[in-house]
């Protein structure tokens, strides 16, 4: 297969972690004989220090032409203090979800058997969580219209939503709780808000095409609580935009480090790929930062282009990277390893088609002659 992925490495650890996603798939395409080209482009606050514009043009129209966007990271400290500017780094995200046509995000919750201690919650109540949680992504309060009173001391955002933004994301949830377990919870808040009432409505009235699917509804308050007590019970989780934004934030606890939770962005034509934890401008340059997420979100690339094959080889060759603790500071705080050598791991594991790496239990990564 021949793929044009555009790759927009962004702010803070952006860079660092999407060097490493680029070598991963550079990897799989030698192994799988396809064909995959790179092209970068700008945005977010570099690009704001260039051009004056957290979405430059050029950027845009690379996306669009694409067949596929790899995201690193968005955001600066100095616009995150400074509540009067007027141009944020994450403007140019979500303008690029809205051209893109990006209204579904998908994010994967995964706890990992070897990393269940070095989550918060107890053990016992996160062993064996997996889920997957979809999250409307254009429209709600978001993109709704903004305003401040002159004297300032009023503001307000509007929540919007419309029957045909809800059923189009539910379609997609729907259709992956039948692959999976067969259960889809609807997030909501129908006791209170108007719009939480349209997508119950609209929701129940779509499950009715999907018999096989069990599909209940959680207050998303209740949800929160439900997601630290007892994550085991969700499957496919499908919420409007704010609240996945939260819920899925919340999410990331379960697997012991917010380092290893990749996303998706859907759209009808486009399709966009990112680690969820964000541009973390602290661990810029140090080679801290964990590439996992943005390698994850490299195999859901992949899947999308129905490559199935070649995204379980990535997968298999993190849980590789677990088993072994070839990991950065945020999972290994013993003996870690830097991002490049994380990404370095990675790529000779999905290099090693006769699987060395895999069935020696005592291998010593630091004598390891294909790194």
């Amino acid at each position: 297969m021949k793929l044009n992925i555009a790759v927009l490495p962004g702010d803070g650890i952006g860079p660092e972690i999407t060097q490493q996603s680029v070598k991963v798939l550079k990897a799989v395409a030698d192994r799988f004989e396809h064909e995959f080209h790179f092209e970068e482009a700008a945005v977010g606050a570099v690009a704001i220090d260039f051009w004056g514009n957290p979405l430059p043009d050029a950027t845009l129209e690379l996306c669009k032409k694409s067949d596929a966007v790899l995201f690193g990271a968005i955001g600066d400290p100095k616009y995150d203090n400074d509540p009067s500017a007027k141009v944020r780094p994450e403007q140019g995200l979500l303008k690029l979800r809205k051209e893109l046509g990006l209204f579904a995000n998908i994010r994967p919750v995964k706890a990992y058997d070897k990393l269940v201690d070095r989550s918060p919650l107890k053990a016992e109540n996160i062993s064996g969580a997996d889920m997957v949680i979809y999250r409307e992504l254009t429209g709600g309060i978001y993109f709704g219209e903004k305003s401040t009173s002159e004297d300032g001391k009023t503001a307000s955002d509007l929540c919007t939503y419309s029957v045909e933004e809800i059923e189009r994301v539910a379609h997609l949830a729907f259709k992956a709780a039948q692959s999976r377990n067969k259960k889809l919870t609807l997030v909501d808040k129908a006791n209170v808000l108007e719009t939480s009432r349209l997508w119950r409505k609209t929701v129940k009235e779509i499950g009715e095409e999907y018999e096989d699917v069990q599909l209940d509804f959680l207050f998303v308050d209740n949800a929160a609580m439900q997601m630290i007590l007892n994550p085991k019970q969700f499957d496919v989780i499908l919420t409007e935009n704010m609240f996945g934004d939260i819920i899925s934030d919340e999410a990331s606890v379960i697997g012991g480090s917010i380092g290893l939770l990749e996303s998706a962005s859907i759209g009808e034509k486009s399709a966009l790929f990112e680690p969820i934890h964000g541009s973390y401008p602290q661990a810029t340059g140090k080679g801290i930062a964990n590439p996992v997420a943005s390698i994850l979100s490299a195999a859901m690339l992949l899947d999308h282009f129905g490559l199935e094959k070649e995204a379980a080889v990535v997968r298999k060759a993190v849980e590789v990277s677990i088993h072994f603790n070839v990991c950065t500071p945020d999972i290994n705080t013993d003996n870690h390893y830097t991002t490049e050598k994380v990404g370095d791991f990675l790529e000779s594991v999905i290099g090693d088609t006769d699987n060395h790496i895999i069935n020696n239990d005592n291998l010593n990564f630091g004598q390891m002659t294909i790194i």
